[in-house]
């Protein structure tokens, strides 16, 4: 019969160990290698009930719930050997995720202008939405919306004819996140779904409105490679939609409202914190190019944010 699988609390307050985080032979890495063995042969069922014993969350597929499980054991497990520093990861992440100017199909000679630009905190500790920042942007080049992206975005020709203009709404985001001492008294990271809203949206705005590329954008986290990674699934299976699905939940609001989006993204990144995925920044941008940042590299937080200057 299947092997059972002893998995409880009172297991993690055995004997530390003096060996090497990274010694392999350490007896704390082989209980855990023998308990992700018991895991990937429990059945969906068997997982939730033991998820709920631990009063973890039990929604989502069934690879979701072996990770979460795995993790949470490993955590525990790792905790007795050597405690982890509280400090050592961001206090805020700043989710962002605009809407642009578009056209039905998307022509390649459009040139996309940022409209929308939220922001959703993320508090790392309580891991909850602590605030939200949101204005609509005037755009220049194509003042006049298309129908499909009205349609799209639900963003209203007279809601742009209103708004700001990119450099004003920027400084007014900057504003707002030196309110929340982001940057000096707190760490944070931004956090965007896919490598478009600061690559491209963002670049291309800049260049529109002759400013240089803000300091704090120029590192991130993408949300979908940290998701592929963490729980091993294809890039396809990595928009916003199928991620909630996948975690076992629904999208709230209106899908394409930048600020409904971000909050959604929000709750995947806490789901994942949860979960016991470090959430770490894996791309910026160097001389106008997107590149990746190596899982390895020190965690570091981005800087203050300052009014970037306009170019010559």
């Amino acid at each position: 019969g299947r092997q059972h699988c002893r998995i409880s609390d009172q297991e993690t307050n055995g004997k530390n160990s003096t060996a090497s985080l990274n010694d392999f032979s350490d007896p704390v890495y082989k209980e855990i290698a023998i308990t992700n063995g018991c895991i990937n042969r429990m059945t969906r069922d068997e997982l939730r009930s033991k998820l709920a014993e631990f009063k973890l969350e039990t929604r989502g597929v069934k690879d979701v719930l072996k990770k979460r499980l795995k993790n949470y054991y490993k955590k525990q497990k790792l905790m007795q050997k050597e405690p982890t520093d509280g400090d050592s990861y961001y206090d805020y992440i700043c989710v962002v995720d605009f809407e642009a100017t578009c056209e039905e199909g998307n022509p390649p000679e459009f040139i996309h202008e940022i409209i929308e630009f939220p922001i959703v905190l993320l508090n790392t500790r309580t891991l909850e939405i602590e605030d939200t920042f949101q204005q609509y942007v005037k755009p220049e080049v194509n003042p006049k919306l298309s129908n499909f992206c009205i349609s799209l975005t639900g963003i209203t020709q007279d809601i742009v004819d209103k708004a700001d203009t990119f450099p004003q709404v920027l400084q007014n985001v900057i504003e707002w996140m030196k309110q929340r001492e982001l940057g000096t008294k707190y760490t944070y990271s931004m956090l965007t779904d896919g490598s478009w809203d600061m690559s491209k949206f963002l670049n291309i705005q800049c260049r529109i409105s002759r400013i240089k590329y803000p300091s704090f954008a120029k590192k991130w986290i993408n949300i979908r490679k940290s998701y592929g990674n963490f729980y091993k699934v294809p890039r396809n299976q990595t928009k916003l939609t199928i991620m909630l699905e996948k975690l076992g939940m629904n999208y709230d609001g209106r899908p394409h409202s930048g600020l409904d989006d971000s909050k959604n993204i929000a709750r995947i990144a806490i789901r994942m914190l949860q979960d016991g995925c470090e959430l770490r920044v894996n791309e910026r941008m160097h001389a106008g190019q997107l590149m990746t940042v190596s899982s390895s590299t020190p965690l570091e937080g981005a800087p203050a944010p300052q009014m970037p200057r306009y170019r010559n």
